[in-house]
């Protein structure tokens, strides 16, 4: 899909804050937009990417947000360490720290906790003044800038949020950077949406249990698009439940993948999901790397989890949870037009695929929980 960000405004009009959303299918538009917001603060800047790279898109708006600390503002980028490898060098550190941004990398390799390295920040969050924030499956890259990468870019999603939602989204950036990771507000839903973290002081799979619910209750459709889907059991479960009880269910997943492994274990429950009826779809031009799940026609969600283990059980997530009927209904017309670029993974076909991919996948099913 090469559509344009959305109808619905991120800035408020008259004064409404409440509800009020803007969607992004491309990143130049994205990246283009964060920076306009970062230009216009006057107090604070929080960024958390797992992946920042120093690259084309990078440069610019790290340019920015340096231009902004030295004016005074209070400028935080949090990035996982394991993910902004190689791509954020201690060049780039200094010259961030040179002009007064403050810096954490998340989860260093350490000799003596190598198990927590396994457990990463997963989240994409900008959060401008408290008032505006993006959040979202895109990194910052040249993966996601048609400008710099091209055709290929990787297809992705994003949203931009304004008021109420904005201030929660800085109060958990700031919590999760002064080292309370599980900490969530009290109030769980602002209007008709909420920031959901995957995991909370209450619950350690706050997410999946949402998730659950949903489809338990799901009466009409699923539709959910992942580049990484590898569900455990109960999820699994739903979906064939949903399927047999006759809701449509749709898996928009990705044919070109940056984890091949992970692939792997998708593919190896397809044949067990296109039984109960399922369909699975795999979107063919390009890397598909959104994480949308739509249930019915009045709950959706848009975040940084993927449909699998590491997002829903290890690492750390934030994810927009909303009934919003405009913000739903986008999100539905941009699952239709992927639909029309994927291809449709039959049962006749699958039972039919080989033995060595057989095994592929069954070593990829073995494997899940590390990918």
């Amino acid at each position: 899909m090469d559509g344009n960000p959305g109808d619905v405004a991120c800035e408020p009009e008259g004064g409404a804050v409440k509800g009020v959303f803007r969607l992004f299918g491309e990143g130049d538009e994205l990246y283009a937009e964060m920076i306009r917001s970062v230009r216009a603060a006057t107090q604070r800047i929080f960024l958390a990417s797992y992946i920042l790279a120093a690259d084309e898109v990078g440069t610019e708006l790290l340019d920015e947000l340096m231009k902004q600390s030295r004016h005074g503002l209070d400028v935080r980028i949090h990035v996982d360490a394991l993910g902004s490898s190689g791509v954020l060098t201690r060049q780039h550190w200094r010259q961030l720290r040179a002009a007064g941004v403050r810096l954490q990398r998340f989860h260093r390799w350490s000799w003596r906790q190598p198990m927590r390295y396994n457990r990463r920040d997963h989240r994409k969050l900008l959060v401008i003044d408290g008032e505006t924030a993006y959040i979202g499956g895109f990194n910052i890259h040249r993966e996601g800038s048609r400008r710099f990468y091209g055709p290929q870019r990787w297809r992705d999603m994003h949203v931009c949020i304004n008021g109420p939602l904005a201030a929660e989204a800085d109060a958990l950036f700031d919590a999760f950077w002064c080292g309370h990771p599980d900490w969530s507000p009290q109030s769980h839903t602002i209007g008709d949406s909420r920031i959901t973290p995957n995991t909370t002081r209450a619950c350690r799979i706050q997410l999946r249990c949402s998730i659950k619910d949903q489809l338990a209750g799901a009466s009409d459709k699923i539709w959910l698009a992942t580049p990484y889907f590898v569900p455990d059991r109960g999820l699994r479960k739903q979906l064939a439940l949903a399927a047999r009880r006759g809701v449509d269910v749709r898996i928009l997943t990705t044919e070109k993948t940056d984890s091949t492994p992970a692939q792997w274990a998708a593919r190896a429950i397809y044949g067990e999901l296109l039984e109960h009826g399922v369909r699975i779809f795999e979107y063919t031009p390009r890397l598909l790397h959104s994480k949308v799940l739509l249930v019915d026609d009045a709950w959706g969600s848009i975040g940084t989890a993927n449909f699998d283990y590491r997002s829903l059980f290890i690492n750390y997530e934030l994810t927009l949870i909303s009934t919003n009927e405009a913000l739903n209904g986008q999100l539905r017309n941009e699952f239709v037009t992927d639909l029309q670029d994927a291809s449709e993974i039959t049962g006749i076909a699958w039972k039919h695929r080989g033995f060595i991919k057989a095994v592929y996948d069954t070593l990829g099913l073995l494997l899940r929980k590390w990918l």
